[in-house]
């Protein structure tokens, strides 16, 4: 008997910043789901540490953000979405902190006794404009967002409730334009695939860190939006800028915890193997230089000299002030016997964030009528080929508070369309799910070795041949046995893979995230132009 439609007003994919903050905009508005494939707390907004980039200071200034983002981005960035998002942050953050976000303040030092946000500064900001709630602010503002949503009966969450594919009009043959009717949608617990049905979707699904074997995304970043959108024919763009974050610890027991951004930010130092510091040797912002370049340095610094790892070092910061900045990470270095206040924490490069994604406007508007993206699953023109350190919370604010915007403007079609219920066909239980998990280290390790932070040609080529054979084989495996939350995300996750190599293999040059040794330079012709793939 096949499963009743679930019928909303908005779908939202995704539990993080941008999705949350889309439901709870339009909740007064009508009847909201929020489908997250495990608990609702569980994105890559609650694993971030650093903070959010905003103009908040007397120091700081629209322009300075403007600037500092677009030389990050080395070329790519939109300056029309760059100044849209910068100079809306402030007002988003006092909508933040109206809800109910906290975040670290100190004494001011103009007007005794009282309070002001405290601003730290990280790689690439020319000026402190990171507001933080010490280094946990991903935590802090998912669960302002988390208790914000509880507060609207109109909302309802969907916990381990995995997405599988978009519905459009299109796909059932339904006449008129092309556009989003629901998602496919496979309940964790049950095991049974439900039909969502919205005239208005939301891809807020995040990243896809998972793609690669080190990384410091969760395990649920497998890149599920651009997979879905792509196949539903929308074009992404850019996907070969993957942000490789230089400190991700380096722990035989752990592989996946962030060193923040904001360390650097505040004083640590990176050195070798040997003890010497060695960044004054790449750039001459030294440690503060952008993430692209530093993770190259390090890169960079391991090969030379064989080193499986370099060292950033703090010792020479009061442990008091470590203490009250950075709490989390120095508990969780305490429990692996790392004392940061006298010891350097060990560290390497780690997948970390993709500046590319869905083509979307800086509304979250697609190529296909009803379906926006927002957050890290958008490619809006703001990253560019390098993303400013903690500019992705502020995006997510801004896009999903204006998605929000443009969606109660939009005129909803009137009518219903029959939508079919999922069917399973002669799919049967699998019989080796050895063969998922083989074909899951396979991608990561393909990705690892041959699209990492410097790459050739001849290694894409090499990627691209064994991508195309695993697509094939997990193509077959998704057509002949029954659905599972680790098959769905196989088969995401070799998508987002190929089409990592596709946009890196047109890209004939090096642009902040992606260096090619085979044109190890920047190509003038480049600037402004995105690498696009789009189905078929």
């Amino acid at each position: 008997m096949p499963t009743p439609i679930q019928e909303f007003d908005f779908l939202v994919l995704g539990s993080g910043v941008a999705g949350l903050n889309f439901a709870y905009q339009v909740a007064s508005r009508g009847r909201v789901a929020v489908i997250t494939k495990k608990d609702k707390a569980a994105s890559n907004t609650n694993w971030a540490q650093g903070g959010i980039a905003s103009v908040t200071s007397r120091e700081d200034s629209f322009e300075l953000h403007i600037r500092d983002t677009l030389e990050a981005g080395a070329g790519l960035c939109r300056e029309h979405v760059v100044r849209t998002i910068v100079e809306e942050g402030p007002a988003r953050i006092q909508e933040l902190l109206a809800l109910g976000a906290q975040f670290t303040e100190r004494d001011d030092p103009r007007h005794p006794g009282q309070r002001e946000l405290d601003l730290t500064r990280e790689g690439g900001h020319s000026k402190r404009r990171v507001l933080h709630a010490a280094d946990a602010t991903g935590a802090e503002i998912e669960r302002t967002f988390l208790q914000a949503v509880a507060s609207r009966p109109s909302i309802r969450v969907f916990e381990d409730h995995l997405a599988i594919d978009l519905i459009t009009s299109t796909k059932v043959g339904a006449a008129g334009s092309a556009r989003v009717l629901g998602v496919y949608v496979l309940d964790r617990t049950s095991g049974q695939v439900e039909v969502f049905s919205a005239p208005i979707v939301v891809l807020a699904t995040g990243g896809s860190g998972k793609v690669y074997l080190y990384t410091t995304n969760p395990d649920i970043a497998t890149g599920d939006g651009v997979a879905m959108a792509y196949r539903a024919g929308l074009p992404v763009a850019n996907l070969e800028f993957v942000q490789f974050h230089p400190t991700c610890l380096f722990h035989p027991q752990v592989r996946n915890f962030l060193i923040s951004e904001a360390v650097r930010g505040e004083g640590a130092f990176l050195r070798g193997a040997d003890g010497q510091r060695f960044m004054e040797r790449y750039d001459s912002r030294a440690e503060l230089a952008p993430r692209d370049i530093v993770a190259r340095a390090i890169d960079s610094e391991m090969k030379r000299t064989g080193a499986d790892c370099v060292f950033l070092d703090l010792t020479h910061l009061a442990a008091e002030f470590i203490h009250g900045h950075f709490p989390t990470i120095q508990a969780r270095c305490l429990e692996l016997g790392i004392d940061i206040t006298r010891q350097p924490i060990p560290v390497v490069p780690a997948a970390h964030y993709q500046c590319g994604g869905v083509v979307a406007t800086v509304d979250g508007v697609t190529d296909l009528a009803g379906l926006y993206a927002i957050g890290e699953v958008a490619c809006t023109g703001l990253h560019g080929a390098n993303r400013l350190a903690s500019n992705s919370l502020l995006e997510a604010l801004v896009c999903s508070h204006r998605a929000a915007a443009h969606a109660l403007a939009s005129q909803v079609p009137s009518g219903t369309v029959a939508i079919p219920a999922w069917t399973t066909g002669s799919a049967t239980d699998p019989d080796e799910m050895v063969v998922v998990s083989h074909n899951w280290d396979e991608v990561r390790r393909t990705m690892w070795d041959y699209v990492g932070i410097v790459r050739t040609t001849k290694r894409l080529r090499r990627a691209e041949k064994r991508l195309r054979n695993l697509t094939e084989e997990i193509g077959e495996f998704y057509w002949n046995f029954r659905v599972s939350p680790d098959l769905l995300e196989l088969r995401n996750l070799v998508t987002v893979a190929e089409l990592i190599v596709a946009c890196a293999l047109q890209r004939l040059e090096s642009r902040g995230l992606h260096y090619n040794l085979d044109y190890a330079r920047p190509d003038p012709a480049w600037v402004q132009r995105d690498t696009v793939v789009r189905r078929g």
